[in-house]
């Protein structure tokens, strides 16, 4: 089976390049929204809402929402879903956490994503899906998805598509410069010296900094920075994994075989079609981007597992979210019972990989229709037998702080300042560790370093 994907709009996952302006103030001191909340709900009361019916509101900005909708109205006449794209990312959180300050103007459902989702369950403004049965659910998603979503042992969300990560490479680039597909980072850079000594207007990959990468690649080296139990923190941008990371990917940046053209810039995407970028290490929303994006690049791309330390394979997590019920809600059955629907209903999650995302559910990535497509911008290949087994091997365990926002929002201040001044990526670790425990500690955290 050939198909082709169409335009994703995932590529706001790549990066979290966030202001935090009105997503600060006081974290561990946040309020419980008002509103109608979840009291002795349980699973039979979602059936019960579908059939009284009702209006929900639900703000998200995927491109495949408003078709999602159209079907749940189909199914469910009697619901009415009035469809708010809020913005994407930061401009919808800012929103968000306004209307959790204010108690009212919320959404019943929104989109968030996994790195932002433990920030609104720490104010206490999202309702636990377990009292609906949700929880029930569970063996229906990766492990890692399912795991975004639990916070304290409490189920704020569900999970709606992934991230694993892989390589994407230039094929003919590769040919032509008699590169071998790199199975390890060391051979990665060797790659990486092999072309740019051949053609120093050719790169290996292009990497400005950005925080979603850095945490990803981190999560891969099995490094775990962020230990949070309840309010104390510990951030350890040092640790095994962290400093893995940093001193392999210093080889790539001191020797300047980094591109430096701003990725999601319209240059990076001609990069990306004339072989100037010859690959890229990101989440298997990418297929999507390359394909709505980068036209020129049609028949060169290819897809290999992600290169690892020692050649066993080894993945993470980059990108991807879920929905959460709002405890401002007025209805909040009617509104789980929606967002069961929209992430577990087989009619949805096909709406939605249609629309280029990949699934967090586990019989669509066992599906032998999904997993055997053949790719026709990816010159036939079967991508999805890569992408599903980097799914598979995801590192378990991660965790994101309690205020990743704000942490995102600094890395270009901290860790940037190593890739520009191309200098120790672990020093400027060092000084991000050392403004999030700050800031941590003023938010009302019991932060160590």
């Amino acid at each position: 089976m050939t198909t082709k994907r169409s335009r994703s709009g995932f590529r706001r996952m790549a990066t979290a390049v966030v202001t935090v302006a009105a997503l600060g103030g006081a974290l561990v001191a946040c309020a419980p929204s008002a509103g109608a909340g979840t009291g002795d709900a349980s699973a039979s009361d979602l059936e019960a809402a579908l059939e009284a019916g009702g209006t929900i509101t639900y703000w998200s900005w995927t491109p495949s929402a408003e078709a999602q909708v159209a079907a749940f109205e189909e199914a469910y006449p009697k619901v009415d879903v009035k469809l708010v794209n809020a913005g994407t990312n930061t401009e919808e959180y800012t929103k968000l956490q306004n209307a959790i300050k204010a108690g009212s103007g919320g959404p019943d459902v929104v989109q968030i994503e996994y790195y932002a989702m433990p920030q609104f369950a720490l104010s206490d403004s999202l309702v636990d899906l377990s009292a609906y049965g949700l929880d029930e659910l569970e063996d229906q998603y990766t492990a890692s998805t399912w795991g975004s979503v639990n916070i304290d042992g409490k189920l704020y969300g569900l999970p709606q598509d992934s991230g694993p990560m892989a390589l994407f490479y230039n094929a003919t680039v590769f040919e032509q410069f008699g590169i071998a597909v790199p199975t390890t980072w060391d051979e990665y850079i060797a790659a990486g010296e092999q072309l740019h000594a051949a053609d120093p207007t050719k790169y290996i990959t292009s990497d400005t900094g950005d925080s979603g990468f850095a945490t990803s690649m981190i999560w891969q080296a099995g490094g775990h920075p962020f230990d949070v139990d309840g309010a104390d923190i510990t951030v350890d941008l040092a640790d095994e994994g962290s400093a893995k990371w940093a001193t392999t990917w210093n080889q790539l940046l001191e020797k300047d075989l980094l591109s430096d053209i701003p990725g999601w810039s319209d240059e990076w995407f001609k990069g990306l079609g004339d072989g100037t970028i010859a690959s890229l290490v990101l989440g298997a929303w990418m297929p999507g981007v390359l394909e709505s994006s980068v036209p020129d690049g049609a028949g060169d791309w290819r897809v290999a597992p992600m290169p690892t330390y020692d050649g066993e394979p080894v993945s993470a997590e980059n990108g991807g979210g879920g929905q959460a019920v709002l405890k401002q809600s007025k209805n909040p059955a009617l509104a789980a019972a929606f967002l069961k629907w929209l992430n577990s209903d087989p009619e949805s999650i096909k709406i939605f990989g249609e629309s280029g995302g990949f699934p967090s559910t586990v019989a669509e990535l066992e599906s032998e229709e999904f997993v055997n497509q053949e790719s026709e911008y990816f010159g036939g290949q079967k991508i999805n037998e890569v992408l599903t087994q980097a799914a598979s091997d995801v590192v378990p365990g991660w965790s994101y702080l309690p205020y990743q926002v704000y942490a995102n929002s600094i890395f270009g201040d901290t860790v940037g300042q190593a890739y520009a001044n191309k200098s120790d990526l672990n020093d400027g670790l060092a000084t991000w560790q050392e403004q999030l425990i700050d800031y941590g500690n003023e938010q009302g955290f019991d932060v160590k370093g």
